[in-house]
C-alpha cells in the first residue's frame, strides 16, 4: 500500500506533461517520474521487483483520479 502520494508538475507549464511523483511503501521513500505515457523512470532505488507491478498500477490509479480527471 502507498502512503503519502504526492505528485507535482515536472514544467512550469502545467499543460506540459510529467510529473514528480513521491511516496513510501513499506516504510521506504521512493522517488520517480511520471510520464504521460503511464511510464514511471525511478529516481531513487527502484522497489524491490515483486512489488512493481502492484506499485505502478496504484500510481497509475492515482493519477487518473488526480490529473486526468
Amino acid at each position: 500500500m502507498l502512503m503519502h502520494f504526492q505528485f507535482k508538475p515536472l514544467f512550469k507549464n502545467k499543460n506540459m506533461p510529467g510529473w514528480n511523483i513521491s511516496f513510501y511503501h513499506k516504510k521506504q521513500r521512493y522517488t520517480g517520474i511520471y510520464h504521460q505515457t503511464g511510464k514511471i523512470e525511478w529516481t531513487s532505488t527502484p522497489p524491490k521487483q515483486e512489488d512493481i507491478e502492484a506499485l505502478t498500477s496504484q500510481i497509475h490509479e492515482l493519477m487518473l483520479f488526480h490529473v486526468y480527471e
